[in-house]
Formats: structure tokens, sequence, C-alpha cells
């Protein structure tokens, strides 16, 4: 689907963050309930961070069978969910929380003593969920990652590639703090929606960055944005009022 400036995926603008999570709130509940009207189940993926925190409250909110959804991760840092650093923290502080708590929550970390050995044993909890998922929601950084696909990583090239032999990668990089482990492309890819959403004058820059061409592997987020197997719906707020609209 063609779009402004030539972008493969569509942008929704929001004047707010809070516009951005209201909105994307009632929007994930409405393709989970479909999902459970439909199949009986639904399945959401969800990523870390500081961006999704706020529309995660409103999502928990949301009037569901939460008992037929599974959640799990789209990456998670390899630390226990007692650590401050760990999404699943995230996720059952501001997610999982009311009605929501009843949700099936399947996270990545196995306890074992690094995301390498801990591989086979993640990639078996993933491999058991059914798919295609239903939601996929996903961030992006400013030097162009989205999940733990960050540039010069290693693990990146088999996280990346088109026929992986696992549904998960251990992913170490300079500068990271903790090594991670990941839902590789094609697994994140299995869905029957894929949202990307951003905030902050920066990223915007970087999405115009990664859309105008250049290596994946500088922009691991370009593999996302250049697929054509699922659309990714992009989402973004300005931070701060005076960022405004993009021109």
């Amino acid at each position: 689907m063609p779009t402004r400036h030539g972008q493969r995926h569509p942008r929704r603008v929001f004047a707010t963050p809070r516009d951005l999570a209201d909105a994307l709130a009632e929007g994930i509940a409405t393709r989970l309930r479909d999902a459970l009207v439909s199949r009986g189940g639904a399945s959401l993926v969800v990523s870390g961070g500081r961006t999704p925190e706020a529309l995660f409250t409103r999502l928990a909110a949301m009037p569901l069978n939460w008992s037929a959804v599974t959640v799990t991760l789209a990456d998670e840092r390899w630390v226990p969910p007692t650590d401050t650093a760990s999404n699943e923290a995230l996720v059952r502080r501001s997610l999982l929380t009311g009605p929501a708590a009843q949700a099936r929550f399947v996270g990545l970390y196995t306890g074992h003593a690094s995301p390498e050995a801990g591989e086979d044993a993640c990639n078996t909890r993933v491999g058991a969920l059914s798919r295609p998922f239903d939601v996929v929601l996903l961030g992006m950084g400013e030097d162009g990652h989205t999940a733990s696909l960050f540039p010069g990583s290693c693990g990146l090239a088999a996280a990346l590639s088109p026929s992986p032999c696992q549904a998960v990668q251990a992913v170490r990089a300079p500068g990271l703090g903790h090594p991670r482990m990941t839902l590789t492309l094609p697994t994140l890819l299995d869905s029957r929606s894929v949202l990307l959403v951003i905030t902050g004058a920066g990223k915007l820059r970087t999405l115009d960055q990664a859309e105008a061409g250049g290596p994946v592997e500088v922009m691991p987020v370009r593999a996302l944005l250049r697929q054509d197997r699922v659309l990714v719906d992009i989402n973004w707020a300005p931070e701060t009022a005076n960022e405004g609209a993009p021109a």
C-alpha cells in the first residue's frame, strides 16, 4: 500500500502520547476480541521500554475474556523478573493487573546462566505457542533497533534470517548492558497484525532514515519495514507539545 513519501507501511500520527495510548489500547482490544470470537483464544506479543507502559495500563482496563488470552514478549534482558530491568516485570506491573491478571503469560527468561544456555528451553516455550499471533507490538530505538535486533550485535544475522532454525535468538552487543533473548524476525512476522509504536522527534527522524534506504545491518528495523509478509501499522506521537506533528 503506497503511502506518503513512498512508504510501504502506513503511518498514524497522534497529537499526544496519551491519544496514541488510548487509540492503540482500543484497537488491540478489538483485535483480541475478534480472535476470541472466531478462534476461542487470542495472543499478544509485547515489547518493553518506556513507550508502551501507558498503553499497557489502558489495555489492562479493557473488558476482555483475559483468561483466554496468551501474552508473551518480543524480547527480554537476561535478568530474573525480580530485576527492575526485566521486561517481564514491566508487563506484570502495568499490563497483567486487575482482570488482565487472568491472562496466561509466557516469559522468555528461563533461569539459565546465559541466554545462549537458555535458547533451547526458550525455543521450546515459544514454539509451543499457537501461531500466527494476533497482535505483535514493537518499539524502535534511535539506533534503528526493534525487539532486541540491535545493529552490530552477535546473533543478528541468524535472527534476521528468513529461514531460521529456531523461534528465538540469544543476542549480545557492545553497550547493551545485559545480554538478551529476542524473537527472530520471521517469528515476529508470523502475526495477523504488527504495530510499531514510537514517540519523539528523534525516533521519527530514525524512522525516516530507515525508510530512505541503506543496509539492514546498520538499522535492523529496515528488515521489518521492507518485508511484505504482513502490513506494519506505524504509530507516532510527539513526546512534548513543541515537537508538533511532522510536515
